[in-house]
């Protein structure tokens, strides 16, 4: 780190330090406007109060120890008997809090190679060189999982629906798979894929099916009692081992939290971990953290209590109708369309006329926050509490957006040409020539650190170039400055 900062020398009164942060947080994105998605979940200025004091009064406690603060036990068990009823599950579902979902798909992966460990012989390919079979929606935590615990993901391409190929699925399956996974929904497109098929084949394999619900575990089961059509995707599905569900997401809670349950108490077994031979005495723990803050599980559980199932489906109804409104208008919208037909909160728009990344950055001069995505080119919305009564404000800005990329435009005329030129290249380049010039193409188009305020040419130069390693290196770079002090 070039100009490390030193510690003050001298302490600095409270009103100081925290007039400082006030001033930090003033470039953060504005997400209270409601044109943020996806990275924030609210649910009013009541429950966030609520929020703020239960974390508080436990924010010192730590969940590692649980015969030291038995009100986390009691907090975190609660939890979990509440997340497995609510997503279908009986007095035989076990689980634990974690983190998050990156945290919870760990585990989930983690717990089927030691399961495969416990049921096969060492010499298996099972155990020997252990795969996962999931479409190429699946939420890349799976491959962060794979690539910490020597597994090899299999991904298998899309349906026309935009959702799992339960055939393809099946076909990917061998001797050495040992868990195959499904989206309730998928984050890219927001469209749950078909669990009931897949769970099926893992069960006629004799592997594990888990069920990524991390975004969608708080909010399906509410807009299906709302009289939506959402088909099955939790533990009333044979063959389902295992769901994964965030509560920092339509649950409301504070982060980070969320489940990973178990059918039963048998498979949850391989997630456990002990330690008996540590001088500092017998060490053991549920998940992959050592030091559990007490603060978002007690959270955790005051956000489900205060809510109760009236709060949420007051939430889901009017988002949902939010949703509604959205999506049939963006179906008026000559140029641009919903992905597929989702089933609940969360959608994707995409266009075969337009350069969706151009549409995106229109609407981000308006002030509105749509991720970029890619394969195909797409633009996200999720959506909860904080969208209801924007629906019109994002119709509006959404035409003018795309009647503004439909008018010609020399800067977005040189970006196509930009675009073309790079992939043309990428055809006619030694590899070592091409590895140079993406590194300073995505140096100049970044300022050398962060995303530039337009990023259709970004994305789409980059979306065009076959030398993914070297894109994955740019990117690591943007990570690593992302730590840097500025100067």
């Amino acid at each position: 780190m070039s100009n490390p900062i030193s510690l003050p020398a001298r302490k600095r009164a409270k009103e100081d330090v925290l007039a400082t942060m006030r001033t930090a947080r003033q470039d953060d994105i504005g997400w209270q406007e409601g044109k943020v998605f996806s990275l924030v979940y609210h649910a009013g200025e009541e429950a966030s109060a609520l929020l703020k004091e239960a974390y508080t009064m436990f924010m010192s406690e730590n969940g590692l120890n649980p015969t030291a603060f038995p009100s986390l036990k009691k907090f975190e068990s609660e939890v979990v008997s509440i997340s497995a009823n609510l997503l279908g599950g009986d007095d035989a579902v076990a689980g634990n809090m974690t983190s998050g979902g990156t945290e919870s798909i760990l585990m989930a992966v983690y717990t089927a190679r030691e399961w495969a460990r416990a049921n096969f012989p060492a010499d298996h390919p099972k155990c020997t060189r252990p795969e996962i079979v999931a479409p190429l929606s699946v939420h890349p935590a799976f491959e962060k999982a794979a690539h910490y615990f020597g597994i090899t993901v299999v991904h298998v391409p899309l349906g026309g629906d935009f959702r799992a190929d339960v055939g393809g699925m099946r076909a990917a399956v061998t001797n050495a798979t040992i868990m195959m996974v499904g989206s309730a929904p998928a984050y890219p497109h927001g469209l749950v894929d078909p669990i009931g098929e897949m769970a099926a084949v893992a069960q006629e394999a004799g592997i594990l099916f888990h069920v990524d619900a991390c975004v969608g575990g708080f909010i399906l089961p509410f807009v299906r009692r709302l009289g939506y059509e959402v088909p099955d995707f939790d533990f009333r599905v044979p063959g389902v081992t295992s769901i994964s569900a965030d509560l920092h997401k339509y649950a409301y809670a504070a982060k980070g939290a969320s489940v990973i349950l178990y059918r039963n108490k048998e498979l949850r077994r391989h997630q456990l971990y002990a330690y008996m031979d540590w001088p500092g005495g017998i060490y053991a723990s549920p998940t992959m953290s050592g030091t559990r803050p007490g603060g978002a599980i007690a959270a955790a559980w005051a956000i489900l209590n205060f809510m109760g199932e009236e709060g949420y489906l007051e939430i889901a109804q009017k988002v949902m109708e939010t949703a509604v409104t959205l999506q049939n208008g963006i179906a008026e919208i000559d140029g641009v369309a919903v992905v597929g037909r989702p089933q609940a909160t969360i959608f994707a728009l995409i266009s075969d006329q337009l350069n969706i990344y151009d549409v995106g950055d229109e609407m981000q001069a308006q002030g509105w926050h749509l991720d970029r995505q890619q394969f195909p080119a797409t633009l996200h919305v999720t959506l909860n509490q904080a969208h209801i009564g924007k629906a019109q404000a994002f119709l509006d800005d959404l035409r003018a957006a795309v009647e503004t990329v439909k008018r010609p435009s020399a800067q977005r005329w040189l970006e196509r040409l930009v675009v073309r030129f790079s992939g043309w290249l990428a055809k006619v380049l030694p590899a070592r020539w091409l590895s140079w010039l993406t590194g300073k193409a995505a140096g100049s188009m970044t300022g050398g650190g962060g995303l530039p305020e337009r990023s259709a040419a970004m994305y789409g130069m980059l979306g065009s170039l076959p030398n993914r390693d070297d894109l994955e290196e740019v990117v690591l770079d943007l990570v690593e400055g992302f730590t840097e002090v500025e100067q």
